[in-house]
């Protein structure tokens, strides 16, 4: 007897949810800018740089070859493009890595690929970098382009801006010529990055890309690859181990 007194309020509360209700004018009005929101932030977060995806594009003021220009991602159409993020001139482990990278640049475009530096400096504060010598802390002469972040924007859609401290981790990135994100890699401020690997992943795509097999852990170019498939594999597994 209590669970009909209990059922029936419950049910009869049921049945008047499930009855179609009319939408008031506002209603419709507050419901269109909320599925508006929804829809911008699916198409914000597919913006975002993620692996086996297109790249974000992005257009900036650079200090290219001491001069100022504006340089695009485009510009790279047909290259691999590495782009290393980094806090901040005038700093301590950012000039070694970006001059690392700038010694090496010849052995970046035997494989077709570019380098650019990013950081959310604007491109005088770049110029006056170059213009320390590198024994003071500064960059000198460099062969790479320098990126302007200076709105931020491209440091968001890589996922490297640190909000509350307006400024990039070190994040690495390579996208291959045909505009596809194939590595992103993320340091914490204090570590510096490795040219010799960044190199060799470079080489582990341009390798696979080209022969359809895998590279396993370590692998450099002239080393024993994979068959992706059970059988194959065993032809590596056998010799490997």
């Amino acid at each position: 007897m209590l669970s009909r007194v209990i059922a029936r309020p419950v049910v009869s509360a049921l049945k008047t949810a499930a009855r179609p209700a009319s939408i008031s004018p506002i209603a419709r009005k507050a419901f269109a800018s909320t599925g508006s929101r929804f829809l911008s932030t699916n198409a914000f977060e597919q913006k975002r740089a993620t692996v086996q995806h297109p790249a974000p594009q992005w257009k900036a003021q650079s200090l290219v070859n001491g001069e100022f220009k504006e340089l695009s991602s485009t510009d790279f159409k047909g290259k691999f493009l590495v782009m290393v993020f980094y806090p901040a001139d005038f700093t301590f482990v950012c000039p070694t890595e970006l001059l690392a990278f700038s010694d090496r640049i010849e052995d970046f475009r035997k494989l077709n690929a570019e380098v650019v530096g990013i950081s959310v400096d604007n491109v005088h504060s770049h110029l006056a970098w170059t213009n320390v010598p590198r024994k003071q802390g500064g960059l000198g002469s460099i062969n790479i382009p320098l990126v302007s972040d200076i709105k931020k924007e491209i440091s968001t859609d890589y996922n490297v801006l640190i909000p509350e401290e307006g400024l990039a981790l070190r994040g690495l990135f390579v996208i291959d010529p045909k505009g596809t994100l194939r590595i992103a890699n993320i340091h914490d401020l204090p570590i510096g990055r490795s040219v010799d690997e960044t190199l060799r992943v470079i080489e582990a795509i341009k390798f696979t890309d080209e022969h359809g097999e895998v590279c396993p852990a370590n692998w450099t170019k002239g080393e024993k690859t994979i068959k992706p498939d059970p059988k194959g594999s065993l032809e590596y597994f056998g010799s490997a181990n």
